[in-house]
């Protein structure tokens, strides 16, 4: 019986559809770690094989094929071959092909194809797609629709995929998968354990594993300590820097009274441990980063992170082990610990979720201060942004009272994001090479008939940005830039948040008494009825203007 897809799926695949068909031959899909990307690229592997095509998923590791293969054949009923080693789809009956791509990567092995052999191409774990092996493949199929899978990626990993990629199809974020049910809530704990890490060098972007380990090693006890107090009748994974820290780890762990095992990519026992851990048998599992990608057990329900990195994909892929949903589980417990470095990147819980740096830091501040046995990070993700958004007004007020002096018709595109509270607007990078372009002449004439001031406006992607913005608050009824203009300039405040009916109705109101505010009206603290007062969440990029 194939599988019945979610809301939220069909969106994906109906978006990755439309992207294709607008010329966006290479697009990207974010999906959260356990939201079922699988799921969805086996669908549009179906739809393409229906219309006579051939599919290659490319991925990196054989646990990924193996996946994908699984995957597929239940989601969908079609088979798939292998291009992996000896193993070769030339000459067989099935569309859909897995492949390794350090087989396929090797020149004598690509010839073996035509370049049109394939007419889609999807990458799984889409952040490794730049890399000279998989540029490799693809440089051969450059005529194939490519779609890029991935976990929410960072403003840096956007960057350098937009390197490649031409469009973002969908994203669904973390947020919304916990809020709609389909990924369990995760409540963060701080643990008081100071860890130094100021004498870590940085090696590949990232912590140097063996001077982690070696940094970590004095502390194992105090945490197993930790771990002994709050992980009891749970199922926890545990994430380290090096085999023989993992090791050494499991052994303390079990003199505390845990049953602790340990696999690494070297284990010859490995799929008997991980399958004994999923029965039951273990409540701890120690792995040096195996299990980072292709594992699913959906009862895990505490994570511990002692492998620090700076590289959110990876950080967001670790805690992804303990985020799918499972029958008796209510949330995924993260243990977090005070990491003392200089460096303001190390990830941390608050990176799961925040969309600014901002925001990440006032959520990691407000989490160390939190007084109590962890905290939902969805909620400490909004009372961070309440707080930062608090902040900008507080210092931007001054600026923003001299912009609304201007005499000028048009709004500020920074008084306008103030206004909506739409940080993440004011925190914009261009991810795709045409949104770090000049702004379009006609993006402009747009901007300007719907009332934002363009010439501050720096790039093609901040102006289509702004667009989306002001179109998605059209549909949803809510005030114009213009409207925020007047009554912010009479003294009200957080307009952008208030519907359209509502400031029109105050607006007739004041032009009915000759342009002055009534007396029986007090701009500072006035709220009409029907204020938005809650951020309209989206979750595609639907460009108003084609490049």
């Amino acid at each position: 019986m194939k599988m019945q897809l979610r809301p939220y799926q069909e969106e994906a695949r109906a978006a990755i559809h439309a992207e294709w068909e607008k010329g966006h031959r290479r697009t990207l899909l974010v999906l959260p770690t356990g939201s079922g990307k699988t799921i969805v690229f086996s669908a549009l592997a179906e739809d393409k094989v229906r219309k006579g095509d051939r599919v290659l998923i490319l991925a990196h590791r054989g646990e990924l094929l193996d996946q994908a293969s699984d995957k597929l054949l239940k989601a969908t009923g079609l088979r798939a071959s292998l291009e992996k080693a000896e193993a070769s789809c030339l000459g067989t009956w099935e569309r859909v092909t897995v492949g390794s791509v350090q087989s396929l990567m090797r020149p004598n092995r690509l010839e073996r194809f035509r370049k049109d052999y394939f007419k889609t191409i999807i990458i799984d774990e889409a952040h490794h797609a730049l890399s000279e092996g998989y540029q490799r493949v693809l440089e051969h199929f450059d005529g194939a629709e490519v779609l890029g899978v991935t976990a929410t990626p960072d403003r840096g990993d956007m960057r350098d995929l937009g390197q490649f990629f031409d469009s973002l199809a969908y994203e669904y974020t973390l947020p919304r998968a916990i809020k709609e049910g389909y990924l369990c809530p995760i409540r963060a704990m701080t643990i008081p354990l100071k860890l130094d890490l100021s004498g870590v060098s940085i090696q590949n972007g990232d912590f140097r594993a063996a001077e982690v380990g070696f940094a970590l090693d004095p502390y194992l006890e105090q945490i197993a300590a930790e771990m002994e107090k709050i992980c009891r009748g749970r199922k926890t994974v545990v994430f380290l820097p090096l085999i023989k820290t993992s090791q050494k780890f499991r052994d303390i762990l079990e003199a505390h009274g845990f049953r602790a095992a340990e696999v690494n990519g070297q284990s010859p026992d490995r799929e008997r441990i991980l399958r004994e851990f999923d029965e039951g048998c273990y409540d701890v599992l120690c792995n040096s980063m195996l299990l980072t990608e292709g594992w699913d057990c959906p009862t895990v329900d505490c994570i511990v992170v002692l492998r620090p990195t700076k590289l959110r994909g990876l950080y967001c892929q670790m805690i992804g082990r303990g985020t799918r949903i499972a029958p008796g589980k209510d949330h995924l417990l993260l243990l977090d610990f005070l990491w003392l470095t200089e460096r303001h990147e190390l990830c941390r819980p608050a990176c799961l979720i925040a969309e600014t740096a901002e925001v990440a830091q006032q959520m990691t501040k407000n989490l160390e201060g939190a007084n109590v046995d962890g905290v939902d990070i969805v909620e400490a993700e909004e009372q961070a942004e309440s707080d930062v958004v608090a902040q900008r007004e507080e210092a931007l007020a001054k600026q923003l009272y001299e912009m609304r002096r201007r005499k000028r018709k048009l709004v500020d595109p920074l008084q306008f994001e103030m206004s909506i509270h739409a940080p993440e607007m004011s925190d914009y990078v261009p991810a795709f090479g045409w949104e770090s372009e000049a702004v379009k002449q006609e993006q402009k004439a747009a901007l300007e008939k719907l009332g934002i001031f363009a010439d501050e406006i720096e790039s093609a992607g901040k102006a289509q940005q702004l667009l989306d913005k002001l179109h998605s608050r059209m549909d949803e009824g809510l005030t114009t830039p213009k409207q925020i203009r007047f009554l912010e300039s009479r003294g009200f405040h957080d307009v952008g948040q208030w519907s359209f009916n509502a400031a029109k109705m105050l607006i007739d109101r004041i032009a009915g008494n000759g342009w002055m505010v009534p007396r029986s009206i007090n701009p500072a603290t006035y709220t009409p009825k029907g204020a938005q007062l809650w951020p309209i969440l989206t979750t595609t990029s639907q460009p108003f203007f084609p490049r």
